[in-house]
């Protein structure tokens, strides 16, 4: 089944060359449309081969629409020039995701759609899903967010599904795109710089559910208090909905699913397998078969009984407060670049950590933090440094557990979370 050339003379343009902006305008070319590209890194626009590379606002002809990558703002905190120009001449500002459920709906598939978000948790749940609906032989292509863009996926049969992870970003730039099931599974602040207050935050997140009708699923997390604000307005909207938690009873062990957080995904990815039709059986062997993702409480070394959990993909408070729940003790290795609101919510947990090791450009407010509670720590700035020393502080404490998880995001020092924690696998593994 392929593709039909759905864009022919469409005309686009493509703002941001990256993981997602690349592979949407090669893929926008090969559905027949009409492509211009864009980006401000001059090497990026170099990998642009065989593309027309230009600024969307000197292209004299025009625009259906510009494709923004997620992480170029088109509003706060402040606009990108180009996309304050489309705003200016009511050109639409889409995600690839809008454009892949155009191509699959204007190719005569009836595949059905699942996108998931939340603050924490939607890559696991995605990854989950599209892992049970394996188990079950039903085609499948997971992507978006996580994963590869979602216009570069390949085009599915009637009985195929999307499983899409949907960062805010994207949500705020759809505009038919309707999700036969939704998953939203929890709520707490993060990107408050792109969306103004955690209200606009919970705004764009609400946009999974739109333009669903009483036939589509609505699955929602009801752990904490915006959620359950969004759960109660759900329930005056047509979709089916369906409440989840991580006290939701799921079947069958789940060795790579750790922790109340992840009982939560389970439930949530169970709750959507049921949606689609899928066998009991075939959930509980999806569950107890999951592999688990890199970067999220795997561990990734052990040494001398010394255990190292990578978990780099924790870049706020409440994501690395899940990995720490799950440990009696440990030596925590943090820091980067917080979030609104730092470690202060981590309270809580701080009794756990028997030192800490702080990297990156806000290690000291991470330390005056854990210096309130008389929690040891040290900051060493970088990874180099932390690994070591915690190895040898877990060694003399008698202390199992090293955890990466650092409760920041990682640009400081790094290209992204992934190289966080590959690095942070290397040091550890170098250990002898």
């Amino acid at each position: 089944m392929n593709y039909i050339q759905v864009f022919h003379n469409r005309r686009f343009a493509v703002v941001g060359l990256g993981k997602a902006g690349l592979p949407a305008a090669r893929a926008l070319k090969s559905l027949g449309a009409d492509v211009f590209v864009w980006d401000d890194f001059a090497p990026s626009r170099d990998a642009a081969e065989g593309l027309t590379v230009m600024r969307p606002h000197e292209i004299n002809k025009p625009l259906d629409a510009l494709v923004l990558s997620p992480g170029i703002p088109h509003k706060l905190p402040a606009p990108h020039p180009e996309a304050a120009w489309a705003l200016a001449n009511h050109i639409p500002i889409l995600t690839d995701t809008e454009l892949l459920y155009r191509a699959v709906r204007g190719s005569g598939s009836k595949a059905k759609f699942v996108g998931i978000t939340g603050t924490n948790g939607k890559s696991t749940t995605t990854a989950l899903l599209a892992h049970i609906l394996d188990v079950a032989n039903i085609p499948n292509a997971a992507g978006a967010n996580l994963g590869p863009a979602a216009l570069s996926l390949r085009l599915l049969p009637d009985n195929g599904v999307y499983v899409l992870e949907m960062s805010s970003y994207m949500l705020e730039r759809l505009v038919e795109t309707r999700f036969d099931v939704a998953i939203m599974l929890n709520l707490s602040p993060d990107h408050l710089d792109r969306h103004g207050d955690m209200a606009g935050y919970a705004m764009a997140k609400r946009e999974i559910f739109s333009r669903q009708k009483a036939d589509c699923t609505a699955i929602i997390g009801i752990d904490d208090p915006a959620s359950r604000a969004m759960a109660a307005w759900l329930h005056t909207q047509p979709a089916n909905v369906v409440e989840i938690s991580s006290k939701t009873h799921i079947t069958g062990p789940a060795l790579a699913l750790p922790g109340a957080h992840n009982a939560q995904n389970a439930a949530a990815a169970t709750a959507a397998a049921r949606a689609l039709g899928v066998s009991e059986a075939a959930i509980t062997e999806g569950i107890r078969t999951y592999p688990g993702l890199p970067h999220r409480q795997a561990q990734i070394a052990a040494v001398h009984g010394i255990r190292f959990i990578n978990d780099s993909k924790a870049t706020n408070a409440d994501a690395a407060s899940r990995a720490m729940d799950c440990y009696d003790h440990f030596i925590w290795i943090a820091g980067g670049i917080a979030k609104a609101g730092g470690i202060e919510s981590l309270a809580p947990l701080f009794p756990r950590i028997r030192k800490a090791f702080l990297i990156g450009q806000d290690a000291a407010s991470f330390a005056d933090a854990l210096n309130k509670h008389n929690i040891p720590n040290d900051i060493v700035g970088t990874l180099d440094d932390a690994v070591p020393f915690a190895y040898q502080t877990a060694r003399a404490t008698g202390t199992e557990i090293v955890l990466l998880s650092p409760a920041a995001a990682s640009f400081d020092q790094f290209s992204s979370f992934e190289q966080r924690g590959e690095y942070f696998t290397s040091l550890a593994k170098a250990i002898v």
